[in-house]
């Protein structure tokens, strides 16, 4: 079923339509929640709620609507409104949306998922300290007074291992670093970005 048919045939209220949307895109859409969640039952809480709304709206669905990327960048909207709902949500700054944004406009899951391991590589490839130290920051939140005390460094040294890795990240990634490391890593509790 191509693209206009599937459209509409949800149109229709078509049930075959909407089965064959949910087999097509559940399990890739539920592993891009689970890289935005880290929480499997959340990821798939995500992922339903863009499945009911598209029903919901299915009526008003153009012909030339494009089905993945809408998808793709429900889950993200999906994920963003629930964030904002919980108690304890930390605030995204707009660097953030606009880094993840713009990389779920321009690419697709195939290369998303290449770039998320080209970057994960990358990282298992930094040397000792600067890798250690940049996992610290990204992975256990911790900020560079905390890196510095915890690794026994001046902060420079600190500094010098996150600007090191930013560098080799950035020649990897390019532009897209920021929005990749958010999907990787999470919220930052302070934003380190060079």
């Amino acid at each position: 079923m191509n693209n206009i048919s599937l459209i509409n045939g949800l149109k229709k209220g078509d049930s075959k339509a909407y089965s064959l949307l949910v087999d097509t895109y559940h399990n890739k859409l539920c592993v891009y929640a689970y890289q935005l969640t880290n929480d499997r039952d959340y990821a798939k809480d995500v992922v339903q709620n863009v499945f009911i709304n598209i029903w919901r709206i299915r009526l008003k669905l153009k012909d030339d609507f494009a089905v993945k990327s809408y998808l793709y960048r429900s889950v993200y909207n999906e994920f963003l409104n629930q964030e904002r709902n919980r108690v304890h949500a930390i605030p995204l700054d707009k660097k953030n949306i606009d880094a993840l944004s713009s990389i779920l406009e321009e690419e697709d899951e195939k290369s998303l998922d290449r770039l998320m391991n080209l970057v994960k590589r990358e990282i298992e490839n930094l040397p000792p300290k600067c890798k250690q130290t940049f996992l610290l920051s990204k992975q256990e939140g911790l900020t560079n007074i905390e890196i510095s005390e915890y690794l026994n460094v001046s902060i420079k040294s600190v500094e010098a291992h996150m600007t090191k890795a930013f560098s080799i990240l950035r020649k990897t990634v390019g532009e897209k670093m920021q929005g990749i490391l958010f999907l990787l890593f999470g919220f930052p509790r302070e934003t380190q970005f060079n």
